[in-house]
């Protein structure tokens, strides 16, 4: 894919301005199905952050307090404006993360404008006034918000974040991710030209041990709303804890998909495949562990090879192909480490392996992995690549417990013939949210996780009240 004239930036957009960052550097984005450079964007300093939350600042007042109909009305103008421009943001998505076109498409544009419109139509249903007894709750902006996002989702993270956060009437300071800014370009672009008021919406790119540093620790920052690695999640808690800030987490996942005796096997297995390998299996939700019963343990290994044996890898815009490659060679190198580990440790390898499916480009084979021993390392760590575990289980109680058998608590799947069963299953397993038999996802419910999946929740009205204050007037 060449590049675009739309993907040479450089700039920051501080108080509705494009300018030179402060710092003069900029970076450059690469292609990682290719390893070409394909645009360049700017590298922020903590000048620019100084100057983009004192933007933010300044149009809190204005923001938060016109009704929040008329935010909305400016939002979905934005929301227009962004559907209007829909194939540059797949041919964006698609350059600047490997995804394939029907996964740009449908998961990242698709599902991202989703997200968007259900912040939309929340926003005017919020309980923004309630009366308690002799109180009268109001429920208020918190003021400015820090939104650090990965770049694994680009477009669709940033807005679960700033969707939310504009509705609530905060007014926002962006870091895209260094590998993926290209998105967050456009959709600044787009606001503007929906007339989003100078400094509601700020971009600062960077790296984030500078410009993500500097936003957590401002002492005009309100709310921090970061997803990413637990590793750096735990860092930014630990830097925003010394100005008492409120911060949002939605971190990382180790998520399982349960299949039940009486489930379709087939079905059960290619939907749990599916949710595992899907963006190249860099998604924090993605099943990364099957558990099938005992019984069954042997069909399920054959039909999970067979699915993922033909799964094409190669040019994400090629038809017909079904994973793109990893985002870089650092995470190639990262999840080629799991794999040659868990080997280590006795598991063996159905299909895929270690070795490159191609010569140029971050690519990893699809790869299903069996008899992996209890312990190992790979069923507790999350690989944030193409590789799925199978398990076996004796009982529903022994699933179970293998299910919840992980510091993380994001996701997880539960299949079986009778509904009310799998119900039952899904309550016990310690996890923000669980599909049953493959249900479609729902931009407007919850999103987030347990222990250390992060704290906070976003979509839906939920991500909204992440960004709001209580206040009870007495009367």
């Amino acid at each position: 894919m060449s590049p675009r004239a739309e993907w040479q930036r450089g700039e920051v957009y501080v108080d509705g301005q494009w300018r030179t960052p402060r710092s003069a550097m900029t970076g450059v984005v690469e292609n990682p199905a290719t390893e070409q450079v394909i645009g360049t964007t700017a590298e922020a300093g903590t000048d620019d952050v100084d100057d983009a939350v004192r933007a933010a600042r300044g149009a809190f007042g204005s923001w938060a307090g016109i009704p929040v109909q008329e935010r909305v009305d400016v939002l979905r103008a934005w929301h227009g404006v962004l559907a209007e421009h829909h194939a540059l943001l797949v041919d964006t998505t698609v350059a600047e993360v490997g995804a394939p076109m029907t996964v740009a498409t449908e998961a990242h544009i698709g599902m991202g404008l989703a997200v968007l419109e259900a912040y939309l139509d929340e926003g005017p249903r919020l309980a923004w006034e309630e009366q308690v007894r002799n109180s009268v709750v109001l429920r208020e902006p918190i003021g400015v918000a820090a939104c650090i996002t990965p770049w694994n989702w680009p477009l669709y993270q940033v807005l679960a974040k700033i969707g939310g956060a504009l509705v609530a009437g905060c007014t926002v300071v962006l870091k895209p991710a260094e590998l993926t800014p290209l998105s967050a370009y456009l959709l600044i672009d787009a606001a503007a030209e929906a007339g989003l008021p100078a400094g509601v919406l700020n971009l600062v790119p960077g790296k984030g041990s500078v410009v993500g540093e500097a936003m957590a620790a401002h002492s005009d920052v309100d709310v921090v709303s970061f997803t990413g690695s637990t590793g750096v999640g735990g860092r930014v808690s630990a830097v925003a804890a010394a100005t008492i800030k409120r911060v949002c987490l939605e971190l990382g996942g180790k998520s399982s998909s349960v299949v039940l005796h009486d489930a379709d096997l087939a079905d059960a297995v290619r939907g749990s495949i599916d949710g595992a390998m899907l963006n190249s299996g860099q998604t924090c939700s993605a099943w990364s562990r099957l558990l099938v019963p005992r019984k069954q343990y042997a069909e399920a290994v054959d039909l999970a090879g067979q699915y993922v044996s033909a799964m094409q890898v190669g040019d994400p815009t090629a038809p017909g192909t079904d994973l793109g490659p990893v985002i870089s060679e650092a995470q190639r190198s990262t999840v080629i480490g799991h794999m040659t580990r868990a080997i280590e440790e006795g598991a063996r390898v159905v299909c895929g392996g270690i070795e490159r499916p191609l010569d140029r480009g971050y690519f990893v084979a699809p790869t299903v992995l069996a008899d992996v021993p209890e312990g190992a390392a790979i069923l507790r760590e999350e690989v944030f690549g193409p590789v799925v575990t199978i398990e076996a289980y004796t009982d529903e109680d022994d699933a179970a417990r293998r299910a919840n058998a992980t510091p993380y608590g994001l996701h997880g799947a539960v299949w079986s013939g009778d509904e009310d069963r799998a119900f039952a299953f899904a309550r016990r397993l310690r996890t923000g949210q669980v599909d049953i038999n493959g249900a479609a996802f729902n931009p407007a419910a919850p999103f987030g996780g347990y222990g250390r999946s992060g704290n906070g929740r976003e979509m839906g009205r939920w991500g909204i009240e992440d960004f709001l204050e209580t206040k009870s007037v007495q009367r």
